[in-house]
């Protein structure tokens, strides 16, 4: 138990072996001898109607001495016995307690709210090696190796280079007692002996990570548990060289230390998070013995030390778009010296590693439901299918959404707008703040907003202003604000020859103007356009649910992105936020190897749709700057939100609709190309 599994076994068969015949996963760091305790269990007493048995504490063995050793040296609860020692003597229910029970599974621990099958690429192995002697001349590494292969099943053993001249030490220190970390990924690779401690060692960790063009974020996670020991976040110090991916690229190409200034920046804020979370959790960082990193392709490439030159034009070609196998030490990472790095594959040259993880964690080759996944950023990344067909591409969006291009745009931070609403009647708006609870219209809001300031509007409040000036008649279904309002209301505002809604007076003057509304327009066309083209290319209509992965994604309101036009129609209890699902991708592959077996051959299966080559593009692009679309109806959303009657108003004098269509042409071959 939990399991549930059983089975018939000899008298005097250890419980361990036992649970190991069985697939339940017990840990036994120091391969049944009694001194890591990492395998204790419970004998659960009574009569189990259930199984047709009488479990009852006789029918295990009594203590033997290693057990009552370990006790005395270690903490052995009461009623827990060692399962490597304790062997069945008759009808057993046994329980593998929660606070070492690693069956298969990771302990739940926020932000990854998930169950994990545990089958790490490390496992540590504890043995005890014969000391030299002159009449067997073997040297102390081969005698090392004997006992690892006669103790663990170890064979053909590969040894870092850089343990060579350390072995016979580290036996020494150990009175020939040592811990060995083996390595191994591939069934059909050899292991590898890459890291040897004196005595026993019962820690080993691992690093999971996502490295986006914004944010880095990392988790620390022990391989022995599943455990997650710390979480932490940074910024990417690589935005001072260009605010999105082609400007980083611009970058590589005009200056000659350009790659090579934002490797070395993005690899220190990777150690920089290494530092954190490993005194967060109070690790060294010598246990640190696996790594997992994703990211999009430019990331990915300037991670490695990568020239990304080639995915800044056509034809986007990959310098590599498998999974990377390396070393932590040869791209310099705060790692233990024989720490390898496994690098998810990139799925086309615009759909990265990150795509490729958040396909992993939320799984829609795994389903029959059509999937929408999307991760909004600058870049938006799209996947959509089922286990039948995934077809995946990326979209143009830019950082209108992040809070670039608007004119009171900024970044989610204390003081930043984040949500929205307006009265459709007196035009009037309320508003929440980061770092503030209470909503604008609340008493006290302004007081407690002191601290933090009204600074700006970021990401999620953007598209919620956008869609409930449309709900609320201030812009037309084709994004013009409409200055007759004036007479209404003062948030209308003239603004030269097109008008503005006033969102906030105060110290800093909060605006949403004609262009903002145009920015984010072009920027939610570009997504859709692209969403649209691979509902084509898969022959359907509609989807069955929705996933918005990413930071980005996690704080936007189903309803208003539908309401915008951003995402197709669906029932909104099927739109979901699945937060960083690249980093929990990340991690389903630091703790299984066998999700990095799965994701590599899903990847092998996505059709890849390049939107630059597709003539119809244009055309949905030119549909999609309508608010929700043009052509395409809502019903679902129309169920639930009352919508504008469509109609659309002349433009402000000065406001390039008139000519819309021909703008509207070159926006979306800019977008497409």
């Amino acid at each position: 138990m939990p399991s549930g599994k059983r089975g018939r076994f000899p008298v005097g068969t250890t419980v361990l072996d036992a649970a190991r015949d069985l697939g339940v996963y017990v840990e036994s760091v120091c391969g049944g001898r009694a001194t890591c305790g990492r395998c204790q269990i419970e004998v659960q007493q009574g009569h189990f109607a259930k199984h047709k048995i009488s479990s009852a504490a006789d029918h295990i063995s009594p203590f033997g001495a290693k057990e009552e050793r370990y006790a005395r040296v270690r903490d052995l609860k009461e009623g827990r016995r060692l399962s490597c020692s304790a062997t069945i003597q008759g009808d057993l229910v046994i329980d593998v307690p929660q606070d070492v029970q690693i069956n298969a599974q990771v302990v739940r621990k926020s932000p990854i709210d998930r169950v994990i099958e545990r089958n790490p690429a490390v496992q540590l192995c504890y043995v005890e090696v014969d000391e030299p002697d002159m009449h067997k001349p073997l040297g102390d590494l081969d005698r090392l190796k004997v006992m690892l292969e006669r103790d663990w099943g170890w064979q053909d053993l590969l040894v870092s280079q850089h343990l060579l001249p350390q072995v016979q030490s580290i036996l020494r220190k150990g009175n020939w007692g040592v811990t060995a970390a083996i390595h191994r990924d591939l069934d059909s690779s050899r292991p590898t002996l890459i890291a040897l401690w004196p005595g026993l060692k019962n820690e080993a960790y691992g690093i999971a990570c996502d490295i986006g063009s914004t944010t880095i974020a990392m988790h620390l996670v022990s391989l022995l548990s599943g455990r997650i020991a710390a979480t932490s976040g940074t910024q990417n110090p690589q935005i001072r060289f260009g605010e999105d991916l082609m400007s980083r690229v611009s970058y590589v190409m005009m200056n000659p230390d350009g790659r090579e200034a934002m490797t070395k920046a993005v690899r220190g804020a990777v150690n920089d998070l290494i530092d954190k979370v490993c005194a967060e959790a109070e690790v060294e960082h010598d246990t640190l013995l696996d790594a997992v990193f994703v990211g999009n392709p430019i990331m990915h490439h300037l991670f490695l030390g990568i020239d990304p030159t080639e995915l800044g034009q056509a034809p986007f070609a990959l310098a590599v778009s498998g999974a990377v196998h390396t070393w932590g030490s040869e791209i310099g990472l705060k790692i233990n010296h024989g720490a390898r790095v496994y690098v998810l594959p990139c799925i086309a040259g615009h759909v990265g590693a990150d795509a490729a993880g958040a396909t992993l964690s939320e799984g829609p080759h795994r389903q029959d439901r059509m999937m929408l996944l999307v991760d909004v950023g600058t870049n938006a990344e799209i996947v959509l299918g089922n286990r039948q067909r995934l077809l995946a591409a990326s979209s143009p969006t830019g950082p209108a959404f992040e809070g670039a291009e608007i004119s009171s745009g900024q970044r989610a931070a204390p003081g930043a707008i984040e949500r929205v609403r307006i009265d459709p009647d007196t035009l009037e708006p309320k508003f929440r703040v980061i770092g503030v609870d209470k909503w604008s219209d609340e008493p006290g809001f302004f007081e407690d907003a002191e601290a933090v300031g009204i600074t700006g509007i970021c990401g999620s409040a953007i598209i919620e202003v956008v869609a409930e000036m449309y709900l609320a008649g201030i812009i037309t279904e084709d994004g013009v604000v409409d200055g007759s309002l004036a007479a209404r209301s003062p948030r209308i505002e003239a603004s030269g020859r097109t008008a503005t809604y006033v969102l906030h007076e105060g110290k800093q003057r909060i605006t949403v103007t004609q262009n903002d509304v145009r920015a984010i327009q072009l920027a939610k066309s570009a997504l859709y356009a692209g969403i649209k083209l691979l509902m084509e290319k898969q022959g359907v209509e509609t989807v069955e649910t929705i996933c918005f992965a990413g930071a980005f994604g996690s704080f936007i309101d189903p309803k208003y992105a539908m309401v915008l036009g951003l995402i197709p129609d669906c029932e909104l209890s099927d739109v979901k936020a699945v937060g960083n699902a690249a980093g929990t991708g990340a991690l389903m592959a630091l703790l299984n190897r066998d999700h990095r077996r799965e994701i590599e051959d899903t990847v092998q299966r996505i059709d890849k749709i390049e939107t630059a080559l597709e003539p119809n593009f244009q055309q949905l692009f030119i549909n999609a700057m309508a608010l929700p679309n043009k052509v395409d109806p809502f019903p679902k959303l129309a169920a639930q939100v009352k919508l504008p009657e469509r109609k659309a108003t002349p433009a402000a004098e000065g406001d390039a609709v008139p000519r819309r269509r021909s703008r509207e042409e070159r926006a979306a071959r800019r977008s497409r190309d």
